[in-house]
Parts: structure tokens; sequence; C-alpha cells
């Protein structure tokens, strides 16, 4: 018989267990998180971002087992879905994508929730399920379809196991999260507990469960959610998704990690709470290592230099010949918006040549416009995005550093 009272979640933090490694490790990230993007303009730190957002998507729903081609993604969220290879697969990433963008856009206008609440996480699953392709708001239960209400919690008899794990019972599910949404509040109100929540809240929800279906991806939005309020979100630039994707070294390390948070407490020697303080204590220096080497490898890819170096090299192949083309790319990335007349000023070419240069990156993909002659901005097409972002999406060579080593105890 499981415990069935709000104490079975605890320790919900390292309270009394912060280690000099682990504090080293949150200074580290705060720096890189601040560092990241910081030449980058405006305009192509959001052309990144809106990239990021599928790369995220992408990876959350490779974690269900859901492979989903990022060209589908992007046909989704434009309304291709005529042209999408998976139409359910395609919108259900479409849906990851404008929940974190509402995220990020709250969290930029000062408005984001606290992350933890009960209402919040409510509010993200009915966001993203009612914007589900009607394939997915269904689920198998005890041999039965059941219709998933958005923002709903497990109903009395919507018992569920997650492998050797039973969650607490469906009728016990308001109690065990008012006790989480207490419990983090208390413990987010610093600027270190901040960080140092985020791998136990994301554990402690999935360990509730306390949706029928959609636990994980919550779990993960709220995580992103939590990097904002936390300030890492670095402009929105990086995915905690990728990582728990890829691991540091294995793909599984991420439910083997979870499962092993799982554990009861182990003797007199490994906290006070029902489950173990070392499990918890060894799962977030995983947590928080995988969101160091998630933001190195974003600053990697997306530092201003090395990017405009990628970018013109590619534009010169490309356009054998062309010279001007990787000028004028390399001055709209660093610039962001131009007006198009600037074009011959950067260039040297008359207005003739200059509106020919400018057809060609637009026809490219290259460049973007919102107007047959309004400014132009810098697009990264899809089809040269493993050319300009190595290892963004597929198993490429890495250009990037190695991972963090985790901290030791």
């Amino acid at each position: 018989m499981s415990l069935e009272t709000p104490a079975r979640i605890e320790p919900c933090g390292l309270e009394e267990a912060i280690t000099v490694a682990l504090t080293d490790l949150i200074l580290e990230i705060r720096s890189a998180a601040e560092a990241l993007g910081r030449r980058l303009h405006p305009d192509s730190a959001a052309e990144l971002r809106a990239m990021t957002r599928i790369m995220n998507a992408y990876y959350s729903n490779l974690i269900e087992g859901h492979n989903t081609r990022p060209r589908d993604i992007e046909a989704a969220l434009a309304g291709r879905l005529d042209t999408v290879e998976n139409r359910p697969l395609a919108e259900e990433a479409a849906a990851h994508v404008r929940v974190q963008a509402w995220i990020d856009e709250s969290a930029a206008a000062g408005t984001l929730p606290q992350p933890t609440s009960v209402a919040f996480l409510r509010d993200l699953h009915a966001r993203f399920y009612q914007a589900m392709p009607a394939e997915f708001r269904v689920t198998e239960h005890q041999g039965r379809l059941i219709a998933i209400t958005p923002g709903a919690f497990r109903q009395p008899g919507e018992e569920v196991a997650v492998g050797r794990h039973l969650p607490p019972s469906a009728d016990r599910l308001p109690d065990f999260m008012a006790h989480f949404e207490k419990r983090y509040y208390g413990l987010t109100r610093g600027a270190t507990g901040r960080l140092l929540a985020i791998p136990a809240a994301h554990h402690r929800l999935n360990y509730i469960h306390p949706f029928l279906d959609g636990n994980g991806r919550v779990s993960r939005l709220m995580s992103h959610a939590m990097c904002q309020t936390g300030g890492i979100g670095g402009h929105g630039l990086w995915s905690i998704s990728r990582g728990l994707a890829r691991g540091l070294a294995d793909p599984a390390e991420y439910k083997e990690r979870m499962d092993a948070a799982d554990q009861p407490r182990r003797g007199d020697r490994d906290g006070r709470g029902n489950l173990s303080l070392a499990g918890l204590t060894s799962y977030s220096a995983w947590f928080l290592t995988v969101m160091l080497d998630q933001i190195r490898f974003t600053e990697a890819m997306f530092d201003l230099p090395a990017l405009s170096d990628r970018m013109t090299r590619l534009i010169a192949d490309l356009f054998p010949g062309k010279e001007r083309l990787p000028r004028l790319i390399a001055h709209v990335l660093r610039q962001g918006e131009m007006a198009r007349g600037e074009a011959r000023l950067v260039t040297g070419a008359s207005d003739r040549a200059a509106r020919m240069d400018l057809a060609e990156l637009l026809g490219a993909g290259f460049l973007k416009s919102a107007s047959p002659k309004g400014p132009v901005r810098i697009a990264f097409p899809l089809h040269y995005r493993e050319r300009l972002f190595p290892n963004l999406f597929t198993e490429a060579e890495p250009l990037v550093p190695a991972p963090p080593p985790l901290p030791s105890f």
C-alpha cells in the first residue's frame, strides 16, 4: 500500500544538502545564461528563438517516442498541413511550440505566473491539449479509450502505474498538488533556490502524475518557465528538452535518472523524508549539468562571430563569385532589420545590382521581408540548418564543447 499523504513526495528540495559542487554549478549556469545571445541583434535573436522552440518541441516529442521532422513542425505552424508526412505528430509538436511561445512572451511582459502553482500547471495542460489533434485528445486506460479533459487532473478510478512506480490515488491529488505548490513557492523565493528547485520540481510533478496524460510535456514546459523566472532563460535561446532527450552520454539517462530519484529513503543518513535525499541530490546534479551543457551548446551555435562565419562561408559556396552576398548577410545578421535601399551602401554596388543581390538572398530563404518593398531581416532556411547549426537536430559530428563533468560529492 503506497503512502497517501503529501509527505510522500518529501524531500521536495535540497534545503539541508546544498553542496559546494552544486553551488558552483549554479553559478556557472547563471554566468553562461547571462552571456547567451548578448552580441546578437534582437531581430536575429527572434529568428533563432523561433527555431529553438521548434527544436524544443522536436526533442520533447522524441522523449515520448514521437519522431517528428522539423520541416513538418514548421509546416503545421504555418497551416500547411496538407504537406506534412504525419499530421497528428506535427500538430502535437506545433501545440508545444505555441505554448512555449506564450511562456516566453509572458516572461518578457512580466506576467508569467508562479510556474509551480496549481493554476499555472492546469493552464499549461489546458493550452497544450486544446491545441492537440483529435487523435491525441484520448488515451487508453485499463483497456478502454478515455477522453482527455484539458487542464483536468485524474478523476477517481483513473489510477495509473508508471513502470514500477504507483503515483498517488486520484482522489488524493488535490492535497498532493496543494502541498507541491506550497513547498515550491517557499523553495523558489531565493535566487539559488529558484535554480536548485528546477530538477526537484520536475521530478516530483512526474512522481505525482496529476494528469491522465501529458505529464512529461507539462513538466518540461514548467521547467522552461522556471528557467525564465530563475533568470537563466537566455532570451529563449536554449532548450532543456534537447538535453533530456540526449543525456550527457546516452539518451537512456533521463528515464534512468528519473527512476533512481523515485527510490525510498535508505536509512537514517539519507535525509528525513520518505524518498531518498541522496537520490534527489544525484538527480539534481545530473539535471543541472545537462542544463549547463545545453547552454554551452547554444552559446557555441549562436555565437555571433562563429555564426556569421558559417553563414558567409555557406553563401560563398552557394553563390560562387558573388562576393557581395556574404557581406550583405553578415551586415543583416549583425544589424538586424535593414532597409532595402541600404544594400547598395553595404556592398558599394549600383541600385540595380543591389536589388538583384537582395532578390537572390530572399529567393534562397536567407533573408525575409513582410512586404515586397519592406525592410529585410535574417532567416535560416530549413534545408541548410544542419550546415549552419551542426548537431542541432541530428547526430552530426559536434563542433561544440564536450559536456561538463558531473559534480562529485
